[in-house]
């Protein structure tokens, strides 16, 4: 019913928000006499403010067809590698460039697109070769193909490396960090020969004891039965992955929204300021953002679930409990692959020690092949994206690559 009632208010929002584009579009019109009086420009605005948060999203397009290497501008191609029914391996292939340090982006799975990190590639592609996993919205798989669970995550990431081959680098960003750190676990206690040669893991929750976030206490103040009760829902017929149980994106969306709800207001208010000044460049910044944040996809119950369970209530990873298809996941058995932790200072999603506490438990890491950034008044989205990423927080990231890149 859940799922139900959100399709028709959706389709309702839908047709209030062409109509508002109709109208914002006729207050601008020269032919309008109204367009020209004070209260234009104002109605005008509320209107486009109104479309834009109304409109309904799909998956956005990445868009990146070129980038810069060595002060040329080079095409850039992008290919999916490798199909499997959750996610897809996708590839930004530079045009006519070989050679560089091979970089496996892992998206988080957790209700937006991995179209989310588009900046955080658009850093990276000038120097590495940058692949990403493009995790599939869950409504859209059909039941025949399973299940897919913590567990198929490990296997994903650790197929996506065999893929690309030995001497990769790994970057988790926020959620998948727990998973990246087991498959690494996992694959160097078997000295698997695609095992990456460094993770880089950002704003992880590897152990969300240390400086627990709203985020954090939302899971532990509420019994596992809770969300199996209130955050599953059931894909309606008209998806693909009709039947599936999913943790819907849009909850998602709405528990985020909720949370820094004042600080979105003020965006939405800036943008209609910026808008009725005629000031079209400040408010395309902040719909280009929105046009990203609001874009969400389903998780299926089974991997939302085990996540809350094993990585926000029970913490297995750092009391050395987690288990991977009945094997116990060793931090200890991480011994050849280099790990950086980068966390923003303020970052309220994943609190201060939360990624740091990866280098504790790799016990028997040399100490030369652990480091730990903290990036100075950042915030959880921009460890991976604006100004402050490409400035500060990629070049420390760049530097750890090519020392450790064989």
């Amino acid at each position: 019913m859940l799922y139900d009632a959100y399709e028709f208010q959706r389709s309702l929002l839908a047709g209030a928000s062409t109509l508002a584009n109709i109208g914002a579009g006729w207050m601008q019109n020269p032919a309008n006499p109204f367009s020209y009086s004070a209260m234009g420009p104002i109605v005008s605005s509320a209107l486009d403010v109104f479309a834009h948060a109304a409109a309904p999203r799909g998956k956005p397009e990445f868009g990146l067809d070129k980038t810069i290497v060595d002060g040329r501008e080079v095409a850039v191609h992008e290919e999916i590698v490798l199909r499997k029914p959750f996610g897809q391996l996708k590839r930004f292939r530079r045009e006519g460039i070989e050679g560089s340090p091979r970089l496996l982006i892992v998206a988080p799975m957790s209700g937006h697109y991995a179209t989310l990190l588009r900046g955080t590639v658009e850093r990276m592609l000038p120097g590495h070769d940058v692949y990403i996993t493009d995790w599939r919205d869950a409504k859209l798989v059909p039941l025949d193909e399973g299940r897919f669970d913590l567990d198929d995550y490990i296997d994903y990431v650790i197929a996506f490396l065999e893929h690309i081959g030995p001497g990769a680098h790994m970057l988790a960003v926020c959620q998948p960090s727990v998973p990246c750190y087991a498959a690494v676990a996992v694959m160097n206690e078997d000295k698997h020969p695609a095992r990456p040669r460094t993770l880089t893991m950002m704003g992880g929750p590897i152990d969300t004891r240390r400086a627990p976030t709203a985020v954090n206490l939302l899971a532990t103040q509420r019994p596992h039965a809770w969300f199996e009760q209130n955050a599953i829902a059931t894909v309606p017929y008209s998806y693909p992955g009709a039947g599936r149980k999913v943790y819907p994106g849009f909850l998602q969306l709405a528990g985020f929204m909720t949370m820094n709800l004042g600080n979105h207001l003020m965006s939405h208010w800036e943008m209609f300021k910026h808008l009725v000044e005629g000031d079209g460049e400040s408010a395309d910044a902040t719909k280009a953002f929105y046009e990203e944040y609001r874009s969400v996809c389903d998780m299926t119950e089974e991997f939302y679930l085990q996540t809350v369970d094993a990585v926000f209530q029970r913490h297995l990873l750092p009391k050395g409990e987690m288990e991977h298809r009945g094997r116990r996941v060793k931090p200890e058995a991480i011994t050849d692959t280099a790990i950086l932790a980068i966390e923003g200072e303020r970052d309220d999603i994943s609190g201060i020690g939360q990624t740091k506490a990866a280098l504790d438990i790799a016990t028997r890491l040399p100490k030369a092949m652990k480091k730990y950034h903290m990036a100075k008044g950042v915030g959880h989205y921009g460890i991976f994206h604006g100004s402050k990423w490409r400035d500060k927080i990629a070049p420390v990231l760049e530097g750890w690559i090519a020392a450790h890149n064989g």
